[in-house]
């Protein structure tokens, strides 16, 4: 192991965790039909509600990123990914236990929004913890490769997610489906959770933030450091994060519900179908990661922009066919929303030195992660409702993929290998506020992130 980086246990129970993560969150929106009739009242108007309790809950997700931003860049990533987990534990499992529509009316569909707004919270501080960390406990050369691996980790839980529900409606009536079967899911997830959380109790602490100990230069404030010294920074992530968003959000976990309000196909195949689809993103994560270590953060990025530009609106269209032509329409769109995830994890936690990164990420990425993740689906719905236009999913993403590429074009190159011997990142200079002592590096590369501090 080299002295630059975390043990490899510790790093795969923090790449492997994600999965509980995007397991829940998966789950919901691949469960939407069947959750829409349990605790909306069915019908189209109980599927937009569905879509609105979503988006409207997601929107507790940059919340919980600040305030469990402040605690991992006071006291630790390992304690605040122990306490994210806990929270998304006891919300599962509560959820697997609500009562339905049938049984205490719309406050059946309160109860659920008000669980979804829980894990949401506690989602924010999981995302930017496990981004963190990973990045600071992988050595220099292979930080895209390793923070990749958390989002193809997110995509075992997509595939767990798509498969126990996909198993769950085919094996079942439609009259024990909405008895009981329907929790069977979320106690599945419940049970994960708390396995992960066992698991995450033995991890090692990251190595930057007991660089930071050791140097005394934990931010007292985390919040207004990064507001005060990586403003720039924050609205790369912000770019970043928004594309990533969209296309995992619209272009994967959006798409049955699309196929099924479509006609295109029943329920129990458009989750087979994304059961797939994400055994693709799987494949492509990790390659993307790889790829991003060799080639650069940008040249990646401006790529699939370019691809988010094109191919979407087409393949929305091509997926109001047949199953074959349906499946392939998948697959292009959960491997370019899977792409963007792997590049888009280190390129937005390498926008920040270790000082105040979860803080940053919190104002960045996972603002971005709100608005257009937990909103695009619910508005993809609507827009198809009100207009009959099939291609509009797609359109919205060629739209976000427009607006991000001239900040793209322009974002400094952050991965070790593709910069120039002897030339600094831009906004690398090393400061020092004398008022107070700190001192910082503007990006992660020219930080002592890898330095090991015992």
């Amino acid at each position: 192991m080299s002295p630059r980086s975390l043990p490899t246990r510790s790093l795969a129970v923090a790449g492997l965790s994600t999965i509980v993560e995007w397991y829940d969150f998966t789950l919901y929106l691949y469960f939407a039909t069947v959750l829409s009739r349990i605790f909306f009242g069915g019908g189209a108007v109980g599927l937009g509600d569905a879509l609105a309790g979503f988006a409207l809950a997601y929107l507790m997700r940059p919340v919980g990123a600040i305030v469990f931003g402040h605690i991992g860049d006071r006291y630790g990533r390992r304690v605040t990914m122990l306490l994210s987990m806990g929270m998304m534990t006891a919300a599962m499992l509560a959820t697997a236990m609500l009562p339905t529509h049938a049984q205490v009316g719309p406050l059946a569909g309160w109860l659920m929004i008000g669980l979804r707004c829980v894990m949401a919270f506690s989602v924010g501080g999981e995302y930017t913890g496990v981004v963190a960390y990973l990045l600071e406990g992988a050595r220099a050369g292979r930080r895209g490769f390793v923070t990749s691996l958390a989002s193809a980790a997110s995509e075992v839980g997509a595939l767990l997610a798509a498969g126990v529900s996909a198993i769950t409606v085919a094996s079942l009536s439609a009259q024990s489906l909405t008895d009981w079967g329907w929790r069977i899911p979320f106690l599945v997830g419940a049970a994960l959770a708390g396995v992960i959380l066992v698991a995450r109790s033995t991890m090692a602490e990251s190595p930057d933030f007991l660089r930071q100990q050791a140097q005394a230069t934990t931010p007292a404030n985390p919040l207004a450091h990064s507001l005060r010294h990586h403003r720039a920074a924050i609205g790369r992530g912000f770019a970043i994060s928004a594309l990533g968003s969209i296309t995992y959000y619209v272009g994967i976990t959006y798409v049955p519900s699309f196929l099924s309000a479509m006609g295109t196909t029943g329920e129990a195949d458009a989750l087979w179908l994304s059961t797939l689809a994400a055994l693709a993103v799987i494949l492509v994560t990790p390659m993307v990661g790889w790829l991003t270590d060799r080639v650069g953060r940008r040249p990646v990025l401006v790529t699939l922009a370019l691809a988010g530009m094109v191919l979407p609106m087409a393949m929305f269209l091509l997926m109001q066919g047949g199953f074959g032509v349906a499946l392939a329409g998948a697959v292009v769109l959960a491997c370019l929303g899977g792409a963007v995830s792997a590049v888009g994890a280190v390129a937005t936690a390498e926008q920040f030195p270790g000082e105040g990164r979860l803080s940053g990420l919190a104002f960045g990425a996972t603002s971005a992660t709100a608005l257009f993740g937990g909103l695009t689906p619910w508005l993809a719905h609507w827009l198809i409702e009100r207009s009959g236009w099939a291609p509009a999913p797609g359109a919205m993403i060629a739209l976000v993929a427009l607006c991000v590429l001239p900040v793209l074009l322009t974002l400094p190159e952050t991965a070790p290998r593709i910069r120039k011997k002897g030339r600094p990142v831009a906004g690398s200079a090393f400061r020092v506020n004398p008022a107070r002592g700190y001192a910082y590096a503007a990006c992660a590369a020219s930080s002592l992130a890898g330095r090991r501090m015992r």
